[in-house]
């Protein structure tokens, strides 16, 4: 059985969106979040960051591996990375004590 594996990432705005109306802005956002639930995933939180590195923080949980990676490559083909810095850490939940 395939166990959730969740996604932690940081995000920064590149200066190519700042040249975006705000409605391709809205638009190319909208399609991030369709593709995030259409493989599955789901938000956990989404945070303004309050250090000067990352602009936002969020964590998303997919069903399975192979969730997470479909939705990253559904980011490759909306050419999301030319408007955004990211970093992302996957894993699984750890067991309690």
């Amino acid at each position: 059985m395939a166990k959730p594996i969740y996604k932690v990432w940081f995000m920064n705005y590149k200066d190519p969106w700042y040249k975006l109306t705000t409605e391709e802005q809205n638009k190319l956002q909208k399609q991030v979040e369709e593709s995030e639930k259409q493989v599955g995933g789901e938000y956990v939180m989404v945070c303004m960051s309050a250090t000067e590195e990352w602009l936002a923080w969020g964590v998303v949980k997919y069903p399975d591996f192979e969730s997470a990676q479909k939705h990253a490559e559904n980011l490759f083909r909306m050419n999301w990375f030319d408007y955004v810095e990211s970093k992302t850490y996957l894993g699984t939940e750890m067991p309690q004590a």
